[in-house]
């Protein structure tokens, strides 16, 4: 039992599923846009929940909240997606009270992450902390823990080497390209949607292979013509997709339908074309790969490339975890004071009582009672001995929940 980590009847829970047991299938039928988001937050609040934190990237999607029973964020999570809670319980895990504050350590600071440090999810942390305090959905805990994981995912960064060497899935995309793709500066490739990894893996694509004639091609214009002004890339209008997928070498999906958007139907080439689905939910329809001329890769497939620069990375987890835990113990100090701070409060508040009580008894009894001095004396006694009791409840070899009692008892006292 952790008692501090309750409040009103209600434990911390981190419920969700990642790549570890979830494919990019499975992932994309709990995946969450921003608008899901709103409304998963929106009912949360208006369920009475009193802090919760949502996060949704391609690898995972994640709840971080107070209920009376985990199924609260279960339910939450599962009507605003297309996933069943059957489905949901098959890849799922469910962390509660300390488990779940390590569980949040390891994420924020990419050692939980598909590629070893990879920071990019702090970003996505932080975004989902600024979304919940909109609406008054961060409790002093959630902030609290937030702002250590933040501090932590810092530390980590400049003082380990575990995100050196560039690797993301956009950076193993373009060297898959580079390893498989001869004469890629001459190959026609071709972008279909603007998502973030597919931005990016553009954008490296134009700076390692000097190709100049990338198409790109979205289903709204505007948003193709703002990431080619970028990048320096040919935008195409989406009624030519068929056209150019036949004359692309190279195509990478980056789109965020929720249905395949190339099947077999589209492609009508006999020369060698290479598919890179970098779409959560795949965007690619798996029977593509019925022609023998066409190589699909999907994101998960990019992942499993451990190269040097991974097994490199691997040297400074424990150096990492050890400044995780230094953060954490901070963290942990805090909440510790946070359970016994109401008690301490209402034994001042009780001595202060004794005080005011005998301060009028003696002005009464004593013709030349100096009451200011006796003020100053009394709260620095109270000051002393409430620091006593407070040294007490923090020493580590304290049982805690037992003076808080003993406490409670002796001054008769009951924490507002």
């Amino acid at each position: 039992m952790e008692p501090h980590l309750r409040t009103k009847g209600s434990h911390f829970y981190a419920i969700g599923l990642s790549y570890k047991k979830a494919d990019a299938e499975v992932r994309g039928h709990f995946s969450l846009n921003d608008e899901a988001k709103s409304l998963v937050l929106q009912e949360a609040k208006d369920d009475g929940i009193e802090g919760l934190l949502v996060m949704s990237t391609c690898n995972r999607t994640e709840l971080y909240g107070f209920a009376q029973h985990p199924f609260q964020l279960i339910k939450l999570l599962c009507k605003h997606t297309v996933g069943t809670v059957e489905e949901f319980e098959q890849v799922a895990y469910v962390h509660k009270n300390s488990k779940a504050v390590h569980h949040l350590f390891r994420v924020g600071t990419g050692l939980d992450s598909q590629i070893l440090g990879d920071f990019e999810i702090i970003g996505q942390l932080k975004s989902g902390f600024r979304a919940s305090k909109k609406i008054q959905m961060i409790n002093p805990f959630l902030e609290r823990l937030t702002n250590a994981v933040i501090q932590a995912s810092k530390r980590i960064k400049n003082e380990t080497e575990i995100s050196s060497g560039a690797t993301s899935v956009s950076f193993a995309a373009v060297q898959y390209i580079l390893a498989r793709v001869p004469y890629v500066s001459d190959k026609n490739i071709l972008l279909f949607g603007t998502g973030k990894i597919g931005r990016n893996t553009c954008e490296n694509l134009v700076k390692h292979t000097k190709n100049d004639h990338i198409v790109l091609i979205n289903r709204t214009r505007d948003k193709a013509e703002k990431v080619a002004g970028k990048f320096n890339l040919i935008v195409k209008d989406y009624d030519t997709l068929k056209d150019e997928v036949n004359k692309a070498d190279v195509l990478i999906v980056a789109t965020g339908a929720q249905q395949p958007t190339i099947t077999k139907e589209i492609i009508n080439t006999d020369k060698s074309l290479l598919i890179l689905d970098l779409s959560v939910p795949k965007n690619v329809h798996s029977n593509v790969s019925e022609f023998p001329n066409v190589t699909l890769v999907h994101m998960d497939d990019l992942s499993k490339i451990t190269d040097d620069t991974l097994q490199r990375r691997r040297v400074h987890i424990p150096k990492a975890e050890v400044i995780i835990e230094e953060v954490k113990s901070e963290f942990d100090s805090w909440l510790e004071t946070r359970k016994f701070a109401p008690t301490i409060k209402a034994l001042r508040n009780k001595l202060a009582s004794f005080k005011d009580a005998e301060i009028n008894l003696q002005r009464k009894k004593m013709a030349d009672f100096n009451e200011e001095q006796a003020t100053i004396i009394s709260d620095r006694i109270i000051q002393k001995i409430t620091n006593h009791f407070a040294s007490h409840l923090k020493d580590e070899d304290t049982a805690s929940e037992e003076s808080i009692e003993l406490i409670q008892k002796v001054f008769q006292i009951q924490n507002k």
